[in-house]
């Protein structure tokens, strides 16, 4: 929350392929103005953008704030990773299918949509297609970068894949592999020095289909 527009590193995000960013950084003005040169950095080089609110309400001086941040990001990502609150509360929906179609027919950027869970597993959108993928047992000693988790190993596949539309099998085998990382970060304490290796999570997922 530091970060201001001079730390920004244009160089290192025009030789990405990837940019991800949340709504944590625009809670205040110096790092959102950091933020947003980030995200004209990356549509400037053609970068896939990637967003998740990771809405922390207590860090915002309003809703009405973190509503009209988060839309920012939404309306500029090609990638929406979404959890099942946050989108009931920026679409006043309830229903889940009613809040994704609500916040696709708004938005019409949004390439590929993934909607978190928790303990239910996970949905993908991608075109016509969706899919939906339980959520891996495990036994879970922290939630600390469980969303993070899966949100990586989603975009590892996006970069396996490129962007496209996907079929429902492949949105499932993304949904497969990114509630297996997650999974297994919940059984380990802290967040990003745990996060697993792809030969982890493919065994993982081995092991929990055998189950």
């Amino acid at each position: 929350m530091m970060l201001s527009e001079a730390d920004v590193n244009e160089q290192l995000i025009s030789d990405s392929r990837i940019f991800h960013f949340g709504s944590l950084s625009m809670t205040g003005e110096i790092c959102e103005a950091a933020t947003k040169k980030a995200v004209n950095a990356a549509k400037k080089n053609g970068l896939i953008i990637s967003f998740d609110p990771n809405l922390r309400e207590n860090l915002w001086d309003s809703l009405d704030k973190a509503k009209e941040k988060i839309e920012y990001g939404i309306a500029d990502c090609d990638i929406l990773k979404i959890s099942d609150n946050e989108i009931q509360w920026f679409t006043g929906e309830r229903d889940f299918d009613r809040a994704v179609e609500k916040l696709r027919g708004r938005f019409g950027n949004i390439r590929l949509l993934l909607l978190s869970l928790g303990k239910d597993g996970s949905r993908a959108y991608s075109g016509e297609n969706s899919a939906y993928a339980p959520a891996v047992p495990a036994k879970t000693t922290e939630t600390t970068g469980a969303g993070d988790t899966f949100c990586g190993a989603i975009l590892s596949k996006v970069l396996e894949y490129g962007l496209r539309d996907y079929s429902q099998r492949e949105l499932s085998d993304m949904l497969c592999f990114a509630n297996a990382a997650a999974a297994i970060v919940t059984e380990r304490k802290g967040a990003l020095r745990v996060m697993p290796q792809q030969a982890e999570i493919i065994d993982r997922m081995r092991r929990s289909r055998n189950d």
